[in-house]
């Protein structure tokens, strides 16, 4: 089956110069916070900090491509994905051979399992989980720790 995106983040987006994403976990969910486009999103969606909510989450990792190794076709998906820096739904072939950045199982994988990419500046997040929502409030207590879930 042929790789297929759906974009998802439609009227909102990451901050293009400045993400800084990290994760945080809380059970089955992965959170993914980042700072939003301020030039770009509702005014709703431009302060503080944006975070996606994943629910089952099976797994998840950074990966090292930027905005130039993905115009340069160092990305498995430069010439498949429609557009840099935007949160897609990915289906069909995953190529995953073409990746050895290794991943960080977070849980048991759910029967009904998505594969989603966001490509921020400088670093790419993938995660596997049953589904996402788009936050502005991170629950009561949830910390973004460390090296291991943050890139510099």
């Amino acid at each position: 089956m042929a790789t297929a995106f759906e974009k998802l983040s439609n009227g909102w987006n990451a901050d293009p110069n400045a993400p800084l994403p990290s994760v945080g976990l809380e059970k089955n969910q992965c959170w993914l916070r980042f700072a939003p486009n301020v030039w770009s999103n509702p005014a709703e969606l431009s302060q503080g900090a944006l975070y996606l909510q994943f629910n089952g989450c099976h797994r998840f990792r950074f990966l090292p491509i930027n905005d130039e190794g993905w115009f340069k076709d160092r990305c498995r998906f430069s010439r498949l994905a429609p557009e840099w820096g935007e949160f897609f739904a990915v289906t069909g072939d995953l190529l995953e051979e073409q990746e050895k950045t290794p991943w960080i199982t977070t849980g048991q994988r759910p029967t009904c399992a998505n594969h989603y990419l966001f490509y921020f500046r400088d670093e790419t997040f993938e995660c596997t989980a049953s589904s996402w929502k788009l936050k502005t409030e991170k629950p009561d207590g949830l910390a973004f720790e460390g090296p291991v879930y943050n890139v510099q």
